[in-house]
C-alpha cells in the first residue's frame, strides 16, 4: 500500500504544489478552470436537487398516482421514493471516484451526465404513462438509475475542481461547488414545493432540459487534466464489500421506520437486525481488505492525517445534525402548523417552501463568502464558528411551541442557514486540500458518501427520536379528543392505538386517518358539527401537536449536541496540511 506523509505549507510555499495546474492552464486557456467550475456546479446542483425534490412533494406525487401510502403494503413504496436515491448514491460514490482516479475523471463524469439526462426524461414520461402502485415502482426504479448517473457527477466534481484550481483559489471553487451540492438539497425543497402546487409532473421535468444541456456541454468543453496512473489494479474485493456493507446497513435502517409486531418502530425486526449485523461484518471485512491489498480502493492511511480525519468527522456530524432536522421541520410545517393556520392541503408544500426560504438564501450567500475567506484565513475558525451558530439556532428553535409565531421562526431558520453556509465551504476545502492528487477522486467520493450516509442516519435517528417522544402522550391526546367530540370510550380507545409512525406520515401527507379509523356508522350517529370536526383538516393535527412538541424537543437537543461535537472536531484540526511528495 502507498504511504503519504503530510507536508505543512502555507502562503507562497503552497504554490509549488500547483505548478502542474498552471501548466495545464496555459495549455487549455486561463478560463478553463471557470468552465470546470460552472459545469461541475451545474452537475452537483441538479444531482443534489433530485435527492430532495420529492421530499416536500410526496403528498402531491401519491395523490397524482392514486396511491394511498398509509396502506401497510404501500409504506415501502413511500420509503423507497423518499430514500432510494440517497441509498444508491451513498453506495456507489466512493467506488466511482476510485474508478475515475484510474480511468479518467472527465470521461466518467461525461458518462454520468448522459445517464442522468436520459433517466430524467424517462421518469418524467413514466409519471404520465403509468399510474397506481406500478407508477410508484417505475419512479423508484428510474430514480435509482438516475442516482447511478448522478453519482458520477458528484463523485468527480470536487476532484476535477481541485485539479483545475491552484491551492490559493480552491476554497472559493470548492465552496461554490459544495454550496451547490448541499444547497441543492435545500433548493430541491423550495422547487418541489412550488412545482407541486402547479403540476406534480413538473417535479420530474425540471431535470430534463438542464441534464441534456449539461451532458452536451461537458462532452464538448471538458478535458482530462489530471495525471492518471496507468496500470493500477482494480480493487474488486474492496469495491464489492464496501458497496454491500453500505447497502445492507442503509436498507436495514430504512425499514426500521416501519412498525414491527407490538413495537412502534422496526428495530426489533429480524430483517433489520440481520441486515445491520451483516453490513457491519462486511464493513470490517472491507477494512481488512484495504489494509492488505496492494492498490486499495481507498487508502485508509489518509485517516491518519489529522486535517482529513477531523474534517471528515465534523462533516458527518454536521450532516446528521442538519438533514433529519430539516425533514422534521417539513413535517412540522406541512403536517401541523400550516393546517392549524387554515392552509389547505394542496397549498402546504408551496407555503412550507416559502417559509424555508430564509434558510436557503442565507446558506447560498454565506457558503461562497466563507469559502473565499477560508482561502485567506484558513478553514478552522469559519467552520467551527458555523457549527457553534447551529448549536445556538437549534436550542433557540427548541423553545418554540408547536403552534409558534412565524416572526420567531424566520430569524431562527435564517441563523441556521448562516451557520451551515459558514461551515460547509471551508470544511470541503480542508478535506480536498489534505488529499494527494491521485486520491482526489476516491477522497471526494468518500466525502460525498459521508454526506449521504449522514443524511440517511439523520432521518432515521431523528424520526425514531420523534416517534419515541410521541409514544408517551399521543394515544392519550387522541383518546381525550375523540371522547370530547362524543365518540364512545371503546371506539376512541381503539382509534388512539394508531402507531406514531403512521400518524406522522398521515399528517405529513395531508391525510386524516380518523376518517378510516372510525366507521361511517359511528360518525353518522354524531352531530353534524362533531362529525365535521373529527374529519376536518385541523382536528387531527391539533390532537398530535402537544405530543409532537415533546418529540421535536428531543430531536433538537440531540442535533445541538451533535453540532457541538462537530465544532470540537473542527477546532482540533489546527492548521490545514497539504499532502505532497
Amino acid at each position: 500500500m502507498e504511504s503519504f506523509e503530510p507536508v505543512e505549507v502555507s502562503g507562497k510555499d503552497a504554490l509549488k504544489y500547483d505548478e502542474s495546474a498552471r501548466e495545464k492552464e496555459k495549455k487549455f486557456g486561463v478560463n478553463y478552470k471557470w468552465i470546470v467550475l460552472s459545469n461541475t456546479t451545474l452537475g452537483s446542483l441538479m444531482a443534489s436537487i433530485d435527492s430532495s425534490i420529492v421530499l416536500i412533494s410526496l403528498p402531491a406525487i401519491f395523490t397524482g398516482l392514486g396511491v394511498n401510502p398509509l396502506i401497510p403494503s404501500n409504506i415501502g413504496l413511500l420509503l423507497w421514493i423518499l430514500l432510494g436515491y440517497i441509498i444508491m448514491s451513498a453506495v456507489l460514490i466512493v467506488s466511482i471516484g476510485r474508478f475515475a482516479d484510474t480511468y479518467g475523471r472527465v470521461k466518467l463524469y461525461n458518462f454520468g451526465f448522459m445517464i442522468f439526462a436520459l433517466t430524467s426524461t424517462l421518469i418524467y414520461a413514466s409519471s404520465y404513462l403509468i399510474h397506481g402502485t406500478n407508477g410508484a415502482l417505475a419512479i423508484i426504479i428510474l430514480r435509482l438509475l438516475q442516482a447511478f448517473g448522478g453519482s458520477f457527477l458528484i463523485a468527480n466534481s470536487a476532484a476535477m475542481l481541485t485539479d483545475a484550481f491552484p491551492h490559493n483559489e480552491r476554497g472559493m471553487a470548492l465552496g461554490i461547488n459544495g454550496v451547490a451540492f448541499a444547497g441543492g438539497s435545500a433548493i430541491g425543497l423550495l422547487v418541489g414545493g412550488v412545482l407541486a402546487a402547479i403540476d406534480w409532473h413538473l417535479i420530474f421535468l425540471i431535470s430534463v432540459p438542464i441534464g441534456i444541456v449539461g451532458a452536451i456541454w461537458s462532452y464538448l468543453a471538458l478535458h482530462e487534466i489530471a495525471t492518471i496512473k496507468k496500470g493500477r489494479k482494480l480493487d474488486i474485493p474492496g469495491n464489492i464489500t464496501f458497496a454491500l456493507a453500505l447497502a445492507f446497513i442503509l436498507i436495514s435502517i430504512t425499514y426500521s421506520l416501519i412498525p414491527y409486531g407490538t413495537s412502534q418502530t422496526g428495530w426489533s425486526n429480524p430483517f433489520v437486525l440481520g441486515g445491520l449485523i451483516t453490513g457491519i461484518i462486511l464493513f470490517f471485512a472491507f477494512i481488512a481488505i484495504e489494509l492488505r491489498v496492494e492498490d486499495p480502493m481507498f487508502n485508509l492511511k489518509l485517516f491518519k492525517h489529522k486535517a482529513f480525519s477531523l474534517a471528515m468527522s465534523s462533516n458527518f456530524l454536521a450532516g446528521v445534525a442538519r438533514w433529519g432536522l430539516e425533514f422534521m421541520i417539513i413535517i412540522w410545517l406541512q403536517g401541523i402548523w400550516l393546517p392549524l393556520h387554515g392552509v389547505s392541503f394542496e397549498r402546504t408544500p408551496f407555503v412550507a417552501a416559502l417559509y424555508l426560504l430564509p434558510l436557503t438564501i442565507a446558506f447560498l450567500i454565506f457558503g461562497p463568502i466563507s469559502g473565499k475567506l477560508s482561502d485567506k484565513y484558513g478553514p478552522t475558525l469559519l467552520a467551527t464558528g458555523g457549527m457553534l451558530i447551529n448549536v445556538v439556532a437549534f436550542l433557540w428553535l427548541s423553545t418554540l411551541p408547536t403552534n409558534f409565531n412565524i416572526f420567531y421562526f424566520i430569524p431562527i431558520t435564517l441563523l441556521m442557514g448562516i451557520g451551515q453556509g459558514m461551515f460547509l465551504s471551508p470544511n470541503a476545502a480542508s478535506i480536498m486540500n489534505s488529499l494527494p492528487p491521485e486520491q482526489r477522486g476516491a477522497g471526494s467520493g468518500m466525502a460525498r458518501t459521508f454526506g449521504y450516509m449522514s443524511m440517511m442516519f439523520s432521518i432515521i435517528i431523528f424520526f425514531t427520536l420523534l416517534v419515541t417522544g410521541l409514544t408517551a402522550t399521543m394515544s392519550t391526546s387522541i383518546y381525550n379528543g375523540l371522547v370530547g367530540q362524543g365518540v364512545n370510550s371503546a371506539r376512541a380507545l381503539a382509534a388512539s392505538k394508531i402507531p406514531p409512525t403512521s400518524a406522522l406520515f398521515a399528517a405529513f401527507l395531508g391525510y386524516n386517518p380518523l376518517k378510516t379509523l372510525l366507521p361511517q356508522s359511528l360518525l353518522s350517529n354524531l352531530t353534524a358539527k362533531q362529525a365535521a370536526t373529527i374529519t376536518g383538516t385541523t382536528f387531527f393535527p391539533m390532537l398530535i401537536s402537544q405530543s409532537f412538541t415533546q418529540g421535536i424537543k428531543i430531536v433538537l437537543y440531540f442535533a445541538a449536541a451533535l453540532s457541538l461535537l462537530g465544532a470540537i472536531a473542527s477546532a482540533l484540526r489546527g492548521k490545514t496540511d497539504i499532502y505532497g511528495k
